[in-house]
């Protein structure tokens, strides 16, 4: 797997790449993700990220393999390590000082719904597809989910797509306000790019901004911090019931 940045006019594009694995994430890529995050971070030229998937898909979650890992032995500081780097690559783009915008085509499924919620703006194709998934392969869900759910859609939303599995398009995430906008898939990148482009002509007032509409805008409800740990316990539970 790649993670590749590549920096223009003040906008970063940062890339998941791994067409085997349709962009899931793992402890090694999710390092490299947030290695690019403080690269971005500390470069004051960049005014917006863009956080794209190559090969047509957006995330498809974590690895198999990580998961299977965590089951065995959830009690394992390395295993437990691992599943926690996974959280920390999206949660380090949700808390860049930069104004983030995910362009979504494809699938986004289970830590990928994540990552996409992570941002402060979701541009995504027509027929994309958006799966939490958790449930309907025995877990629980993890990285805080509900918290970043219920900051962009209602509960009723938030429980169609997290508890009961409700698989969502792209223009039905845009009807539910989980996205800004819906386009076809060929417009995505440029669509992301056009919006990106105004908050890239200024960085520094970007970077205020963003820190304004985080402080006023973030829910008053449990952070995300704590619904970390709220759903650890059972998302480590629930992959060592299946494993069982």
């Amino acid at each position: 797997m790649t993670i590749d940045v590549d920096v223009a006019d003040g906008i970063a594009t940062i890339t998941i790449d791994s067409p085997k694995t349709r962009n899931a994430l793992n402890p090694e890529s999710s390092r490299r993700l947030v290695e690019v995050c403080d690269q971005v971070d500390a470069d004051p030229s960049v005014g917006a990220v863009i956080v794209r998937g190559g090969g047509g898909t957006f995330c498809s979650g974590a690895e198999r393999e990580v998961l299977a890992r965590a089951g065995e032995d959830p009690a394992d500081p390395v295993r437990f390590a691992e599943l926690g780097s996974i959280y920390d690559a999206f949660v380090r783009v949700g808390n860049m000082s930069v104004p983030t915008i995910a362009a979504v085509r494809g699938a986004a499924v289970g830590a990928g719904v994540n990552l996409l919620l992570a941002t402060d703006l979701r541009i995504v194709a027509k027929d994309a597809r958006i799966i939490a998934g958790f449930t309907k392969i025995g877990l629980h869900p993890g990285g805080g989910h509900f918290t970043l759910l219920g900051r962009v859609v209602s509960r009723e939303a938030a429980a169609a797509i997290g508890l009961f599995g409700a698989e969502v398009s792209g223009t039905r995430a845009a009807d539910l306000g989980l996205a800004w906008e819906a386009v076809d898939a060929a417009e995505v990148d440029a669509r992301a790019r056009e919006l990106a482009a105004t908050a890239a002509r200024d960085p520094e007032l970007a970077r205020r901004v963003l820190g304004s509409l985080r402080r006023e805008l973030d829910p008053p409800g449990v952070s995300w911090p704590a619904a970390l740990e709220l759903e650890r316990g059972s998302q480590m539970w629930s992959l060592r019931r299946r494993n069982s």
